[in-house]
């Protein structure tokens, strides 16, 4: 059993790494003497008002930073109406103003197994700006009308007053829409909002099985959960997606891109979120061909999807390490500026050709620069960002999110390696998931952790499954060091 462990010396390493990294993680006194003054942010000009809808929120358990709500209309002939809610941020955080500078430079809440470092103040992110339990608040509305098929046939982004009847949790949502269990607490006795999720439920799938007609990715990676008991750190475990999570995931795809659209068909510039061909696509082929299976000489999202689509039917127990050295080989994501009449790239792994990020403005910084666009289009106003603006804080805001997740990747593995220290010398199966000049990385389970393999790694590649002996670690700088073992 591990040992416990004082979270004060987690949280002060923590705040180390944040700042080798380029992040502020304490706000200046300016910006929170201007959170301390926002008052009420229902009033402003006049919008349409549908608190009346049977809006819920479906998050993790413990998350109070709410950016989005959901609801879906039944219409004639099977068709519906699904409406997202996104928190007005702008409402309470104008631009250049000081908590906007702060955000400008992190541009994104970090989370780590030691302390969450939010974007913005939390009297805003998880109060005035968040989308509540329970409260009335002011949202941009993303509405789509879409086909039995999964297709949207039409769609709006406009201003309106929303209010969320239910505050409800992955894990829970996730177990009663499986059978696992009963309707969760908050909807226990709402027909009307269990409906409300059964119909989500639905329309979410059909748009997913639209984008994997057109190569979209059906991965599974496993993320690895902190584990807590009486203050002290005492695990980390896998934490399996659910099919509450995709059912947000896929509304969010959808509201992404219909808000991408939409400053396309106004002539705004945007900002995208862009996932270039894989470059590792030789990889990625003998990955495949490691299955018995073969895929074009070519990247082809179609073919690489209908393969992850056979590997889960085939063996689901090995998935998730499929998925992951799919996801390592296809590379990160970064943000791009579109301008209407010269395209950038779409998102591969998407299957989209526009996308940009506009769902969780309390928590990343593009999302707020999304949405003061999406108000000036709808307001028929100009562009509030030049193009030359826009380049500025797009490749900002990809250099911020590459030191955001070092920092959450740094962090993690200082916590598995206070973790695994009283286990050196014990062997462990895992999976590369990095192999690079830098060196080759292994992820194990039992914790969930990753270290560098230190020797013996000559000959291995990402997607490999190999056998690795503890050696050695170091807790204040993330270090977990292992040998090839046979």
């Amino acid at each position: 059993m591990s040992q416990p462990f004082n979270m004060h010396d987690l949280r002060q390493i923590a705040r180390r790494v944040m700042v080798e990294r380029g992040f502020q993680p304490d706000f200046p006194a300016a910006a929170l003497q201007q959170a301390n003054a926002v008052g009420d942010t229902t009033g402003g000009a006049a919008i349409r008002d549908l608190r009346s809808l049977p809006w819920l929120s479906i998050d993790n358990d413990d998350s109070l930073d709410l950016d989005q709500l959901s609801v879906a209309q039944p219409l004639a002939n099977a068709v519906n109406r699904v409406l997202v809610a996104i928190a007005d941020v702008d409402v309470a955080v104008r631009r250049d103003s000081p908590i906007d500078a702060h955000a400008r430079g992190n541009t994104t809440s970090v989370y780590t197994a030691a302390q969450i470092f939010p974007m913005l103040p939390e009297k805003l992110s998880t109060d005035l700006t968040s989308l509540a339990d329970h409260q009335e608040r002011c949202a941009m509305v993303v509405e789509m009308t879409v086909n039995t098929d999964g297709s949207i046939a039409a769609a709006d982004v406009y201003r309106a007053l929303v209010f969320n009847h239910a505050k409800l949790a992955y894990g829970s949502v996730s177990d009663w829409l499986e059978g696992r269990a009963a309707a969760p607490a908050p909807i226990a006795d709402s027909q009307e909002l269990q409906q409300q999720i059964r119909i989500q439920d639905v329309v979410a799938q059909c748009m997913r099985k639209v984008r994997q007609t057109h190569g979209a990715m059906s991965l599974e990676t496993i993320e690895a959960e902190a584990v807590f008991s009486d203050g002290a750190l005492r695990d980390f475990r896998a934490a399996k997606k659910g099919r509450a999570k995709e059912l947000i995931e896929d509304l969010m795809v959808a509201a992404n891109s219909v808000t991408a659209r939409f400053l396309e068909d106004r002539g705004f510039p945007s900002l995208r979120r862009i996932l270039k061909t894989p470059k590792r696509w030789d990889r990625i082929m003998a990955l495949a061909a490691s299955h018995g299976e073969q895929l074009p000489p070519t990247p082809d999202a179609a073919a690489l999807s209908a393969f992850l689509t056979r590997r889960r039917q085939a063996d689901p127990a090995q998935f998730a390490e499929v998925s992951l050295a799919v996801v390592k080989m296809l590379g990160s994501g970064e943000y791009g500026v579109d301008v209407p009449g010269r395209r950038v790239e779409g998102h591969f792994g998407l299957a989209v050709s526009d996308y940009t990020h506009s769902t969780a403005p309390n928590r990343r910084f593009p999302d707020l620069v999304t949405q003061r666009l999406l108000k000036a289009a709808v307001a028929g106003g100009p562009s509030p960002y030049t193009e030359d603006e826009l380049q500025a804080i797009a490749q900002h805001c990809t250099e911020q999110e590459d030191n955001a997740a070092k920092v959450e990747r740094q962090i993690r593995k200082s916590a598995a390696a206070l973790l695994l220290q009283s286990r050196i010398g014990q062997h462990f199966d895992g999976i590369v998931t990095g192999a690079s000049d830098k060196g080759t990385w292994v992820r194990i389970s039992g914790p969930v952790a990753e270290g560098k393999i230190v020797r013996g790694a000559h000959g291995l590649d990402v997607g490999d499954r190999v056998h690795v002996q503890l050696t050695d670690v170091n807790v204040e700088r993330g270090f977990i060091d292992f040998v090839r073992a046979q």
